[in-house]
């Protein structure tokens, strides 16, 4: 009867084979990662009971996004200062605050009156970005349809995320907020 040699067993370690499903389960989720669009746009729109001369001012100027940002309720204790102009091309809004707003920056880049208004917009943390941001806004009878879009471009964190979060669900339904915030304050200014 011949002795049989067998190697110990490290307390610990992962199987090869466990290691290797591993780097395979890996690889084919960055590579899905990959093949995530780039692009990304999120639209929505609101049709307010006030001419457009009333409500372009709450956007063209940074100062009174208090009044309907959904983002200012998030954190009201968030850190603003603005730099430019009071209003339009170059005003700029910067912020600080928790870990749902994070910081940033936004600046006016176009501001055509009662009609358009151009954006960037700089996120520092929890995640670098820059997106572009588009308010139009548009004679729908006596009132006034207003169109608030954010379009920019995914890197590979950003792809991964969204494959497990829908932005368009969660920014859109902030812009669905702030348009209906808006809405009551030009509609108030009647």
């Amino acid at each position: 009867m011949a002795d049989s040699f067998e190697a110990p067993k490290k307390k610990g370690s992962i199987p090869l084979k466990i290691f290797g499903a591993l780097v395979v389960v890996v690889g084919v989720f960055m590579i899905i990662v990959s093949m995530q669009p780039s692009d990304f746009t999120v639209t929505r729109s609101a049709t307010i009971a006030a001419p457009a001369s009333a409500v372009f001012p709450l956007v063209n100027d940074l100062h009174q996004w208090s009044q309907w940002s959904p983002w200012e309720k998030v954190d009201p204790a968030m850190k603003r200062s603005y730099e430019g102009p009071g209003s339009g091309v170059n005003a700029s809004y910067s912020w600080a605050g928790n870990k749902e707003v994070g910081e940033g920056r936004m600046t006016i880049t176009e501001s055509k009156p009662n009609e358009t208004i151009r954006m960037r917009l700089e996120f520092f943390k929890p995640m670098e970005g820059t997106n572009d941001v588009v308010f139009s806004f548009k004679p729908v009878g006596a009132e006034t349809g207003v169109t608030w879009a954010m379009s920019g471009r995914k890197n590979f964190i950003s792809k991964a995320v969204c494959m497990f979060m829908n932005m368009d669900q969660m920014v859109g339904g902030m812009f669905e907020k702030g348009l209906a915030d808006m809405k009551a304050a030009a509609e108030a200014k009647k």
